[in-house]
């Protein structure tokens, strides 16, 4: 079926009848506007992302169920970041005339999964046509009490570094997707990111991290973002990356410094924050039952600037520091 059979407003029908109400949303999709019920004591949490067509996503290298999962990935990934708890989204495409409906079927069956997987309801958007390419924007909403939202700029002098999981797979499984592979974790990682919103709620219950970001541009990048804020640097230790097995088994195959990947390429979707080092135990028995391994990779230091360590404690040549939509030229 072509959109132009089922029109505008059949569409947004379609996806309608598929919403199921949730707690807190007392006007879903229908009216001009939702209503929602706050929770007492909390604060809400605002994030949008825009996902095009050729810039954030090929059709020809991902498919509709994936790539709904992902974009809604990718804003629970910034509500984990402060600590939040997700709670509502908005969903807005403008959608080439020629694009099936069968595509936009799968690709909201793919999001309202992952919405489900978070308990995250699906409360209004937009629609409208496009020209050219395919484009998704997400505005999540979350909440969390004021005292417990972990933001980018507190991290101090002394504070270890740590991430969860393992970086660098969705760079490399979208360098393994560009040569013709459509399977393996690396292809998975960077096609299905999982944001950390449990790991992330966690430690923010738990007053642990004193400051957060999600990666997202990259570590170096966000990193960043951290020390510019803080009005702090950092040393990392290239040693204390934690490599997956199967990144360890496939990266070099592709570039003489398979580095580059974990440290510049992005869409990791991993929690990075810091602490104090009387704090590391606290973190590790907070996460233990998730499952996720967690990573001590360098410290805050007092002067300015970003050092990067080899294993040999020689300074290691940053050449790239992650994405830039709009770079010098």
């Amino acid at each position: 079926m072509k959109l132009g059979e089922l029109g505008e407003f059949g569409f947004i029908n379609r996806i309608a009848n598929r919403i199921t109400r949730t707690d807190g949303v007392v006007i879903g999709i229908g009216d001009d506007a939702g209503a929602l019920t706050p929770t007492p004591g909390c604060l809400t949490l605002v994030t949008s992302d825009m996902l095009v067509e050729g810039v954030h996503f090929d059709l020809s290298l991902c498919d509709a169920w994936t790539l709904g999962r992902k974009s809604l990935a990718v804003n629970l990934s910034d509500i984990a970041a402060m600590g939040g708890r997700p709670r509502h989204f908005l969903l807005s495409l403008a959608i080439p005339a020629a694009l099936p409906v069968e595509f936009l079927d799968r690709f909201i069956a793919g999001m309202l999964e992952r919405a489900g997987e978070f308990d995250v309801a699906l409360i209004g958007g937009d629609t409208c046509s496009s020209r050219d390419g395919l484009v998704i924007s997400v505005t999540a909403m979350g909440e969390q009490q004021p005292g417990k939202i972990v933001r980018r700029g507190g991290a101090a002098p002394g504070d270890l570094i740590l991430v969860t999981g393992s970086l660098g797979d969705a760079a490399l499984g979208l360098e393994l997707l560009r040569r013709g592979e459509r399977e393996g974790e690396s292809v998975t990682r960077h096609l299905d990111p999982v944001p950390r919103v449990h790991e992330g709620l966690a430690l923010a219950e738990a007053g642990l991290p004193t400051a957060m970001i999600d990666v997202s541009d990259g570590l170096l990048a966000d990193l960043g973002h951290i020390l510019e804020q803080s009005g702090a640097g950092a040393r990392l230790q290239l040693a204390q990356l934690p490599l997956s097995p199967s990144f360890r088994r496939t990266a070099s195959a592709f570039t003489h410094d398979p580095f580059i990947f974990p440290l510049a390429g992005g869409e990791d979707y991993e929690l990075l924050f810091t602490v104090p080092p009387a704090r590391e135990a606290a973190v590790n028995e907070v996460l233990r039952g998730s499952g996720l391994r967690v990573s001590v990779i360098g410290e805050i230091t007092r002067d300015s600037g970003l050092t990067v360590l080899d294993a040999n404690g020689r300074s290691y040549p940053v050449t790239a520091r992650g994405y830039n939509h709009f770079p010098s030229p």
